[in-house]
């Protein structure tokens, strides 16, 4: 008969176990899970070590993971063919888990079990999340370096001690034996164990062998994991179907992004780029991001910390080798490897869609109708990358008057003249209105490109961006365009005619000036720079803001005949036209009058 050894947990560990068995894990169902990557990471080592070594493996080279259960008798035994433990490995790596750091963590718990279920994984101590579940545990291991009668059984029932006895054990290895307690018979369920390995296991890199008390063996995790293959050996099938398994899209992916990443810190990622967007793309409560996995083992779904906000349509897997196991969200929103990734994984996509931009512009063209409203919340969230971002813009353009052919910034660019400083762009509710905007007249009697801008967030990026690659991005309702343009000359007869009108608009108009921006128009209306155009304000004012209502200047055309009219009224049918004029600009500017009724009976008077 074996002699059997008692001994004392260290005191942090003693506490340690008491949270533990006490649910400190929010999740139960992660000790098998636990206890699989501990297999597979003894296999790992012993791999390693056959390296120097290959009598390591005589006798049994076949690496595997086996799971036994037993619901009569309420046990699930998970052995493995690793590296194994002497008594002395066992003492240190369960008896006293002094590596794993217990004392800082046990410093830093608050007392507030979600929280502090956070802090396990930093301290590696996932094997006592097997006492949430169990009534007791035995750990019956054996060193490769060992002779069989130098294997040692530990167990425990997680309370102030635990037993040590020399078992002989004939193959090398570590077998874990859970007796489950009353409340978690579950776990010794054939398909609720199998859907569990299939959920966080499916990709460990050794077979995973599921043994039912009745019927045939199962190897669970019989796909190899795509991230981690090679580009150059996954066909275009493998990675379409590979998408529609995680994202339930049954539409073949626009383009996928493979890459691993190795140095000072190693990572695989495989991203998916959708053709279409999903239904639920513009609500901010839905659940983003994609799966990240640890070392084969899968750790969570929509792990929203790899990519910003504004690339939330991306679908995919992120593998990383140097994140802790039991990583949890609160962890990763400031663990400085998250952010290193993220800022990788970002320049990746951003470099593709550019790729793609040039090299397959009708491909971009359907992600851009697709995703491109979603882009341009870019520059202002990812304040680093936002000139990148704005090279992924198209835009309508009055280059292209009258084609569906959109342009770029730097298209823009190449067109202007070398001394051009100012990138020029129209904003309005419909391209119709852009495009015949009065403030447009004077740029496009010279020739002067400009950007047809329609989309409702377009005066917020615009000003979020403001300028791309050393030129200024200028609203043409805004800004004087030309400080050197020719100003129209002044007679003293039209001066009075000005200072009526600034009269007689005086509560509703900053001031009136001479044009030298219209052409073919009577009048507009030009806001502040600092002042937000209608898009912005409807955003704003939904957001909760609130305005005073907006006096703007109010520009003439000197040389207009409605302008000219104005010259040979007086009193009150000067003070009427003016404001009828007034309303013609608003309407201009895709607004409403205040009065339409009115405005529709002088406009029967002006035309009878």
């Amino acid at each position: 008969m074996a002699r059997s050894k008692t001994k004392s947990f260290q005191t942090e560990t003693k506490q340690l176990l008491q949270l533990m068995i006490h649910s400190l894990y929010s999740n139960k169902e992660i000790f098998l899970r636990e206890l699989v990557s501990n297999s597979s990471d003894a296999l790992d080592k012993l791999r390693f070590n056959a390296i120097e070594d290959n009598k390591l493996l005589e006798g049994d080279a076949e690496l595997k993971i086996n799971i036994n259960l037993n619901s009569q008798n309420n046990t699930v035994t998970i052995s493995d063919n690793g590296i194994g433990m002497t008594e002395e490995e066992i003492i240190e790596n369960i008896g006293t888990i002094a590596k794993s750091g217990t004392a800082q963590f046990l410093s830093e718990m608050t007392g507030d079990k979600k929280k502090d279920s956070n802090l396990i994984g930093q301290f590696g101590v996932g094997f006592y999340s097997v006492f949430m579940v169990a009534e007791k545990v035995s750990v019956h291991s054996r060193s490769a370096l060992a002779k069989a009668e130098d294997a040692v059984m530990w167990e425990s029932s997680g309370e102030d001690t635990y037993q040590l006895s020399n078992i002989p054990k004939e193959d090398r290895g570590t077998k874990i034996t859970i007796h489950l307690n009353e409340d978690n018979k579950e776990f010794s369920e054939l398909m609720r164990v199998k859907f569990l390995l299939q959920k966080y296991s499916q990709y460990i890199n050794f077979p995973l062998i599921l043994n039912p008390e009745e019927g045939e063996s199962e190897t669970i995790n019989d796909s190899e994991a795509i991230w981690l293959k090679s580009k150059r050996s996954v066909k275009d099938d493998e990675y379409k179907e590979f998408y529609k398994f995680i994202s339930y899209d049954s539409n073949d992916p626009l383009k996928w992004i493979h890459n691993k990443v190795e140095g000072k810190q190693e990572y695989s990622s495989l991203l998916f780029i959708p053709e279409k967007s999903p239904y639920d793309l513009w609500n901010r409560d839905t659940p983003r991001g994609i799966k990240l996995f640890i070392q084969r083992v899968f750790i969570m779904d929509d792990a929203a910390h790899f990519l910003p906000l504004y690339l939330r349509f991306i679908k995919g897997v992120v593998d990383s080798s140097d994140l802790p196991l039991n990583v949890s969200r609160e962890i990763l929103q400031d663990h400085p490897l998250v952010d290193s990734i993220k800022k990788g994984l970002t320049k990746r996509v951003l470099d593709t869609l550019k790729k793609m931009q040039k090299d397959q512009p009708e491909d971009y063209q359907t992600f851009w109708k697709e995703f491109g409203l979603v882009i341009k919340e870019g520059p202002a969230e990812d304040y680093e990358n936002a000139e990148s971002i704005a090279e992924l813009f198209l835009f309508a353009s009055t280059a292209n008057d009258g084609s569906n052919v959109e342009t770029t910034l730097d298209q823009y660019i190449e067109r202007m003249n070398a001394d051009d400083e100012k990138i020029y762009y129209s904003i309005a509710d419909t391209y119709e209105a852009a495009a015949n905007s009065p403030h447009i007249e004077h740029l496009k009697a010279n020739d002067t490109e400009v950007l047809i801008l329609t989309d409702r967030i377009d005066e917020w990026l615009m000003t979020t961006l403001m300028q791309y690659k050393g030129k200024s991005l200028i609203n043409i309702a805004k800004e004087e365009l030309d400080e050197s343009a020719k100003k129209p000359r002044v007679t003293k007869e039209k001066q009075e005619v000005i200072d009526k009108m600034k009269k007689s608009l005086d509560s509703r108009v900053s001031d009136v000036i001479p044009s030298s921006r219209l052409v073919d128009s009577a009048a507009c209306l030009v806001l502040s720079k600092d002042e937000p155009g209608a898009q912005l304000k409807r955003i704003l004012e939904a957001s909760g803001q609130t305005f005073e209502e907006s006096k703007p200047v109010f520009e003439v055309n000197l040389k207009h005949k409605l302008i000219k009219k104005l010259s040979s009224m007086s009193g009150k049918e000067f003070t009427n036209f003016s404001q009828f004029l007034f309303d013609y600009a608003v309407i201009a500017e895709g607004g409403s009058p205040k009065d339409p009724a009115k405005y529709l009976r002088q406009l029967d008077k002006y035309l009878g």
